[in-house]
């Protein structure tokens, strides 16, 4: 086994993989993928009747079930790597076997696409058929540049009035940034803030568990999930069991209905791009960079490690500009003046 690796509890091999991820604070999702992949190859490879463990296959089977992904079901470059990080967490971080064949397999190339952005009018176009708190949490984001679950998982102690910003916790890669609040929608932010006040006296009153806190703080400070600093800026109505803990307890607003409200919103407003939640933060920057705020600083907002990967909008820019005239105008333009 590799020097460092922990000795897990569990015996039985997804059991394991869950132990080693919670310890080492993936996220929910990273779990899911993880153990959806490791499962899909043992049991593609028992295909025949003869379940093998992991430790008993190695670089073939590894890449036979990755050429068949490829070949045989498509998948994208995205959802391929997805598949590929599985298998290595598994065999380095599960089973503890640093294999040199590990370090031999291949990446496919995951093309960088342009990204689809709205224009001001369009995003102004969509907001009108948004409302409600749906409509304020995509302002935000296309305000602030934020993700989704960046957007969701904001605490009351994460939105700063005095110094005009919000504090983004534990992004992408683990990271911390912070970003500007826009000031036209702190009247809105207020108002917020008192519907999540009621909720959280609501749920004092009724003496119910308080919500999720990271990486077992509640263990080191008892109930600190209960306190007002730690609830979440757009609460859900409801109650949910946690996945992970099985306790019940008030989780923030469901993703699925900001998309869903985006989808409905976006053929309301005649809109005939391909948008997501997500283009609000391309459009975000796209928008920033046509009023020649500098690159660095866009990258900062986004949280972007590399500069490169913001300099995707640049070609975006470039699209949206036209500066580039087309020869056949030129062409037409002499044929009109003769």
């Amino acid at each position: 086994m590799k020097p460092g690796t922990p000795v897990l509890r569990s015996t039985r091999l997804l059991d394991q993989v869950r132990e080693r991820i919670r310890y080492l604070h993936y996220s929910l999702q990273t779990e899911k993928a993880y153990l959806y992949w490791v499962r899909f190859f043992i049991r593609w490879h028992g295909r025949g009747g003869v379940m093998q463990h992991p430790r008993e296959m190695g670089a073939a089977e590894v890449e036979a079930f990755l050429t068949m992904l490829a070949t045989e079901r498509q998948v994208s470059a995205s959802t391929h790597n997805q598949a590929l990080s599985a298998l290595l967490f598994l065999y380095r971080e599960v089973l503890g076997m640093d294999l040199p064949w590990l370090d031999g397999i291949n990446r496919p190339t995951q093309k960088r696409r342009i990204p689809s952005v709205l224009t001001r009018e369009e995003v102004a176009s969509m907001f009108q058929f948004l409302e409600g708190e749906l409509a304020l949490l995509a302002k935000l984001l296309y305000g602030t540049g934020m993700r989704l679950m960046e957007g969701l998982r904001l605490r009351i102690k994460d939105v700063d009035f005095d110094r005009q910003v919000i504090i983004v916790r534990e992004a992408k890669g683990g990271k911390d940034r912070v970003v500007m609040l826009p000031r036209s929608l702190a009247p809105a932010l207020h108002e917020q803030l008192l519907r999540a006040r009621a909720v959280w006296g609501a749920d004092r009153q009724a003496q119910r568990g308080g919500v999720e806190t990271p990486h077992a703080l509640e263990q080191k400070y008892p109930k600190v999930g209960q306190t007002w600093a730690w609830f979440w800026l757009f609460p859900s109505p409801s109650f949910s069991v946690d996945p992970r803990s099985g306790v019940e307890r008030r989780h923030h607003l469901f993703e699925e209905r900001l998309q869903r409200a985006i989808k409905k919103a976006v053929t309301q407003a005649g809109i005939c791009k391909p948008v997501s939640v997500h283009t609000l933060r391309h459009s975000f920057a796209t928008h920033l960079l046509q009023a020649g705020t500098d690159i660095r600083t866009v990258q900062e907002l986004l949280g972007h490690s590399d500069v490169s990967t913001t300099m995707i909008y640049t070609h975006v820019l470039k699209m949206a500009a036209g500066a580039t005239a087309s020869p056949l105008d030129a062409l037409c333009t002499k044929g009109s003046a003769a």
